[in-house]
């Protein structure tokens, strides 16, 4: 289990201890049960201090400088879970700026958060408490926005609701939704490897080379690594619509030894990944989407099963605490979703790692990562969209090829292939396939792949240099792809970290409308481009 904790993460990881027996059916985690308890528990002391703030509050805050004592911000501000009529903004209240010991303290206290259109016009203003039960994390949720629409959010931060002081700022455009003909871009990324971006000397050199191709790379050298990833600069200088983080955002267990494992230890990890000044920056500016994968769920290719630390619901709850991917008062928040950019363009975001099969279960009809619930909805929605181009942005790869050792994701042999075949079926019969595509993170190296059925994936690579690796090729005896079926018209040469960027345009004259992937390098070099016409 690691350091003893005591307090509101002991409390957490007592629950979800005691609880777990209940939350599985026929191999799907359903965390209701688990959830619902945690609210109570964590989230009522802090809503009733909120809706007394709203009720004793004036107008507007007191200007009074935070004393010495008061919280800090230093983690920055993050937006969230944009639709075209809402937002979900968080902050998290600190004692400093920087890492204490490898850390970054919470502090208590109050936030206001006032949103307004960059334009001018009416004003929001919504207050909550940061408490220790939900790691300082203060987080509001903005309603009845209007679509397309570029809005500032200010805050103001204080230990009490007499003294505060001007906090991090925001700024994001609302999603233009299904009457929106306007250009759109986003960035995907995955592979935030913190520890191989600094050097941690803890790394097992040997476990690295059998998991990944290689020899550990190097750490970064740059005189600006105190930054943290030159990529966030690059995407910060695209200036995307949404940044879409696939998974693997933080890694539990880098270095496998010692592996975080209490909430204490999973927390720090989030804590000294965003506290980077680069991660400041870019969500001030940009807002996000998030999935979690395997490296920020449990273990490296992990499953629901195995009585080891994070459990399954622990490491549930670690994502609805730390993203902002539902309110905080969301006791039945789903992590599958879709959403509608523009009249062109529609995105979904599935769930890999809560509903799937055990890994170790033989591939067959019964086999599946998504589970029954959320593969009929994301069939049902699918087939609802009368968007141009329709985007799987998937936390797993489902064309590769991968690495034949594998057995966690659709493209591995014993794996979940069946569940994958069967679905790249129904959409060809569905007449779906036409401008369908997938784009995956979990792979540590660029690639665009043609499965033999016709659907074509992208994979956005790691975002971090020294998580790179050479890819395996179609063809390759040690792939999932032996006897060379699948075609794959891009793949990165030489193993360097990045993002993809995805620009789609509506059509105009005689131009149709247009599906752009962009491969980018971490300095923002284009690696290669494809662009797709609708129609």
């Amino acid at each position: 289990m690691g350091q003893n904790e005591n307090g509101p993460a002991r409390r957490i990881q007592d629950l979800a201890s005691k609880g777990n027996a209940m939350l599985r059916d026929n191999s799907v985690l359903s965390p209701k049960l688990f959830l619902a308890g945690l609210l109570l528990l964590n989230w009522g002391d802090s809503a009733q201090h909120a809706h007394a703030a709203q009720q004793q509050s004036p107008a507007q805050p007191s200007a009074a400088t935070v004393p010495e004592s008061g919280p800090m911000a230093g983690m920055g501000i993050m937006v969230g879970e944009l639709t075209p009529t809402s937002a979900l903004v968080q902050v998290r209240l600190t004692r400093t700026d920087r890492l204490v010991d490898r850390d970054v303290p919470g502090a208590p206290g109050y936030v206001e958060f006032v949103l307004r259109p960059q334009s001018g016009g009416r004003s929001i203003q919504k207050f909550t408490r940061a408490t220790e039960d939900h790691d300082f994390i203060a987080r509001v949720s903005f309603e009845d926005l209007t679509p397309g629409t570029e809005y500032v959010c200010t805050t103001n931060i204080g230990p009490n609701m007499k003294q505060f002081g001007a906090g991090p700022v925001a700024t994001f455009k609302t999603l233009q939704g299904a009457g929106g003909t306007d250009p759109a871009k986003l960035v995907v990324v995955t592979g935030m490897n913190y520890a191989k971006f600094h050097g941690d000397d803890r790394i097992d050199r040997e476990i690295h080379r059998r998991d990944n191709n290689t020899d550990l790379p190097e750490p970064y050298k740059g005189p600006d690594k105190h930054l943290g990833y030159p990529s966030l600069e690059s995407i910060l200088k695209i200036k995307p619509d949404f940044f879409v983080g696939t998974g693997d955002n933080v890694y539990y267990d880098t270095p496998k030894i010692p592996r975080a494992e209490t909430v204490t230890e999973l927390r720090q990890k989030w804590h000294e990944q965003f506290v980077q000044p680069r991660y400041r920056d870019l969500f001030a500016a940009v807002p996000t989407y998030w999935m979690i994968d395997d490296h920020d769920y449990r273990i490296d290719d992990g499953d629901n099963t195995g009585d080891h630390d994070p459990s399954p619901a622990v490491g549930r709850y670690m994502m609805l605490e730390q993203l902002p991917v539902a309110p905080a008062n969301d006791a039945d928040a789903l992590t599958y979703r879709t959403r509608r950019v523009t009249r062109d363009l529609q995105v979904w975001f599935p769930e890999n790692r809560m509903y799937r099969s055990p890994n170790a279960m033989p591939d067959g009809p019964s086999k599946s990562i998504w589970g029954g619930k959320q593969k009929s909805w994301l069939k049902s929605t699918l087939a609802e969209s009368d968007a141009t181009f329709k985007l799987l942005i998937s936390p797993n790869p489902m064309v590769g090829p991968d690495d034949a050792r594998k057995f966690d994701n659709h493209t591995n042999i014993n794996g979940f292939q069946h569940e994958r075949d069967e679905f790249f079926a129904w959409l060809n019969e569905t007449g779906i396939a036409k401008n369908f595509y997938v784009v995956c993170g979990d792979r540590h190296w660029q690639y665009h792949s043609i499965h033999p059925a016709g659907i074509e994936e992208f994979s956005c690579g790691a975002l971090v240099d020294a998580n790179s690796r050479p890819g395996r090729r179609p063809g390759d005896p040690e792939s999932t792809d032996p006897k060379g079926l699948v075609k794959q018209p891009y793949w990165q040469t030489t193993p360097s970290g990045g993002f993809l960027l995805i620009e789609v345009a509506s059509a105009k004259g005689d131009r149709p409308a247009s599906l752009t992937f962009k491969f980018h390098d971490e300095r923002g070099l284009v690696l290669h481009e494809h662009q797709k016409a609708g129609g």
